[in-house]
């Protein structure tokens, strides 16, 4: 038992406050990267980085350092940069180096609040006019409570060269009675719902890994928001409401994927 718990359990013991210096510990011990990193939308001179920040008691506004480099040390440096992760996109980051090789692997890694992000590893895309092989996985229609993914764990050991998903990279129901994972959480009717389930989605290990291992396109396709809406039309909800929810389903998912600032989403009108 460290002297840090120690001394928590003795003051709850007395019913005293708990003091400042031991809060401000207990939030710096707080992973902020529980989310894992992802890398994106690759072309032959750039791509995208991308993270979520984690953890309780974040400021509004916070800068993370992130650096692209040969090595996985990190120490070959190529381009480094500062964004800011801000509670209005929940705190997720979107970095976008540029003058890079093309056809080359890189390592990246991003850091905040005093801690490191685990190393990923990314590529960007051949030259035009390049001739070029790639090892590639097409992806889909993942549910969270149905299974634990371990197609994820192949593709992260396979370390393909591009993951190419697309759509339903979440589910937006309540989990059904007897599934296989389930969750708490509620049919995803408002921003907060989405988000949490992106946060559900992205603390699977297996998927971490995936995200971590190559970079990824993506579009999305209904369940982003609802089963088999269209225009401003759903199953459940029609005009003014499914546009709300439209909105709130784009926003959280381009706050979570790996594609480029320009792709932010603006209300429920938002370009792939």
């Amino acid at each position: 038992m460290t002297l840090l718990r120690r001394h928590l359990l003795a003051l709850g013991a007395t019913g005293l406050a708990v003091p400042a210096f031991v809060r401000h510990a207990r939030a710096a011990d707080e992973p902020r990267f529980a989310l894992g990193i992802a890398s994106g939308q690759p072309q032959a001179s750039s791509l995208v980085l991308w993270t979520r920040l984690t953890g309780p008691a974040l400021p509004d506004e916070v800068p993370v350092d992130w650096v692209l480099a040969h090595d996985e040390a990190c120490t070959q440096v190529v381009a480094r940069g500062t964004e800011r992760a801000v509670a209005a996109d929940a705190h997720s980051v979107h970095a976008e180096p540029t003058g890079l090789a093309p056809g080359r692997g890189y390592f990246y890694r991003f850091s905040a609040l005093g801690q490191h992000s685990p190393v990923g590893r990314t590529r960007t895309a051949p030259a035009p006019d390049a001739a070029a092989t790639l090892r590639a996985v097409l992806a889909s229609c993942q549910r969270y409570d149905t299974g634990h993914w371990a197609a994820w764990r192949h593709a992260a050991a396979r370390e393909a060269d591009l993951v190419i998903f697309v759509g339903d990279y979440i589910y937006e129901y309540a989990a059904p009675k007897g599934a296989v994972r389930p969750h708490s959480q509620p049919l995803a009717r408002t921003l907060a719902h989405f988000r949490d389930r992106y946060a559900l989605y992205k603390s699977d290990p297996a998927l971490q890994s995936a995200h971590a291992n190559a970079p990824w396109l993506v579009v999305w396709d209904d369940h982003e928001v609802e089963n088999d809406y269209a225009n401003d039309r759903g199953q459940r909800l029609t005009g003014a409401e499914l546009l709300a929810l439209r909105a709130a389903g784009y926003q959280a998912w381009w706050e979570h994927m790996p594609v480029p600032k320009a792709m932010r989403p603006v209300g429920p009108d938002a370009r792939i």
